[in-house]
């Protein structure tokens, strides 16, 4: 058996951008469960863009996968988020090189003017807030999908 692809079924990458409070919550939505290590959190603050490498549990396919009893996947997507002015997290261990983290949710609270802070709340009550002029997001999948390594679609508790 070999890992799908994204060619099977007419697929492409996900390639998507957010600049309102209802794009915002597709993105939220598509990177539900997804993971990633400590180091591949980036803050430029010349470049005002903090970015996230993911591997995101690839929630499109997840139906198809089951219809056709084949490995659920996931792909690395790059979350990138502009119009960045401050980054602040909470109950993240920056020191741990080896932390892996997991995305829960991502959501945005009006300010001013547009303004505001987009929270990404992590698994294990941590969470970065992201002072922001401007909701600016896109979502990027840079690699082919891949077998989820638990070979389990996440699932969480009510």
């Amino acid at each position: 058996m070999t890992d799908a692809s994204f060619h099977e079924g007419g697929e492409a990458p996900l390639n998507l951008g957010a600049e309102g409070v209802d794009d915002l919550q597709v993105i939220s939505t598509l990177t539900q469960d997804a993971v990633f290590p400590i180091t591949e959190m980036s803050w430029r603050a010349s470049e005002r863009r903090f970015a996230l490498l993911l591997n995101r549990f690839r929630w499109e396919d997840k139906d198809a996968a089951s219809q056709r009893d084949r490995p659920f996947e996931r792909v690395q997507s790059l979350l990138v988020i502009d119009n960045v002015l401050g980054v602040s997290s909470q109950g993240v261990d920056r020191s741990d090189k080896d932390v892996i983290l997991s995305i829960l949710s991502v959501d945005f609270e009006t300010g001013e003017d547009g303004a505001g802070q987009i929270l990404l709340t992590l698994a294990g009550d941590g969470a970065l807030r992201l002072n922001v002029e401007a909701i600016g997001v896109s979502l990027r999948d840079v690699t082919r999908p891949y077998k989820a390594p638990s070979g389990q679609a996440p699932h969480h508790d009510d």
